[in-house]
């Protein structure tokens, strides 16, 4: 058990849980009893508390609507053998969460705030947390200003919450791609690796165009020559080529994404060789017309691995060799479903026990 922080505990009247359908969870549309909020004013954070989960009022002129100091991240809590709650590296994402904080002129949260606040939010809603395959308790911390003033700077208020919501598998289905050539995502010193509302919000159009095609998320190339890959959509990118595992680096285009660190690790230690470098578009187009690309995926928090199952470049479509019969991404995904339950030894340190 941790130590809980000594805040302001308001429980909802009645639990709203025995009116959810649990074998029926769309991903992000039921939501727990209960949020974590704290506010930030005169260079510190006070009114930390935990309240029924409930709209929140603000003005007009609140500074995140209308220049985009937003923020937040996305983790999953689960149940073990033992039926404890437990957080898959929570510490990971605190240390990005403030990492995009800092881009974007944000303070920072104490990480008593953000482990701890978290942690007694979760044992609070603990009969939340799903227990079936494929589904998880989703926890979204964000972080947005507040000021009540209409001029471009840093704000000077902000307010952290935190809500969560029981969900199923984003990807029900291997997706449908296709290389993004015409919009970018982001670009050399931006905020691409940073958890910015902005960078989703930017990535809405074209990811519609693409759906309107029938394909399921784009594959963001570079943004000056649109020759490299990036990432695709909600996942970093991952390609087995060659009997390798190969996958463009984090940079400051792309998020440096946990679950991508996740079985980057895992692969070193299984003795695949893995390379993070450039990857070209043509590359990956010549490797499948050569029979040499075995495996594509992406991998996220949201999604863990979600199988690409086609991957168009221009008008030229490109079935991938069967998912079902992937050897390395269903193991991996196999592997971080057994850490996740403690059906494996969890020997990163990666579990966060509640």
């Amino acid at each position: 058990m941790i130590e809980t922080l000594n805040i302001e505990v308001q429980k909802v009247e009645k639990s709203k849980i025995s009116s959810v359908d649990f074998n029926d969870l769309p991903f992000g549309k039921v939501f727990s009893d209960h949020m974590l909020v704290a506010e930030y004013s005169d260079g510190e954070w006070k009114n930390i508390n935990i309240k029924p989960y409930a709209p929140i009022e603000f003005t007009p002129a609140v500074a995140a609507l209308h220049y985009g100091q937003s923020i937040f991240e996305g983790l999953k809590a689960f149940k073990n053998e033992q039926g404890e709650a437990v957080i898959f590296r929570p510490e990971a994402n605190f240390e990005r969460f403030n990492i995009s904080a800092e881009r974007m002129c944000m303070p920072t949260v104490p990480e008593e705030i953000f482990m701890k606040g978290m942690a007694q939010l979760i044992e609070l809603d603990n009969n939340w947390i799903p227990n079936k395959p494929d589904c998880a308790l989703y926890i979204r911390p964000f972080m947005f200003s507040t000021d009540e003033y209409i001029g471009v700077r840093p704000s000077a208020k902000y307010t952290f919450i935190v809500f969560t919501c029981p969900v199923g598998a984003y990807y029900s289905k291997s997706v449908k791609v296709k290389f993004e050539t015409t919009y970018s995502r982001s670009c050399p010193g931006g905020i691409g690796y940073a958890k910015a509302a902005a960078n989703y919000g930017a990535s809405m159009y074209p990811a519609m165009l693409a759906q309107q095609q029938g394909f399921d998320q784009v594959i963001w190339t570079d943004s000056s020559s649109h020759e490299f890959i990036e990432e695709s959509g909600v996942m970093n990118v991952m390609f087995v080529i060659d009997g390798k595992l190969v996958t463009p680096p984090a940079k400051d285009t792309i998020l440096k994404g946990i679950t991508r660190d996740s079985v980057l690790t895992i692969a070193r230690e299984w003795g695949l060789t893995v390379e993070e470098r450039p990857v070209a578009v043509s590359e990956v187009v010549q490797a499948i017309e050569e029979g040499r690309l075995t495996e594509a995926f992406g991998v996220g928090t949201a999604a863990t691995i979600s199988q690409i199952a086609q991957i168009t470049n221009g008008d030229k479509d490109y079935i991938l060799p069967d998912p079902a019969g992937r050897d390395f991404s269903n193991k991996v995904h196999k592997h971080l479903d057994a850490i996740k339950s403690g059906t494996v030894a969890d020997t990163h340190g990666w579990i966060y026990k509640v």
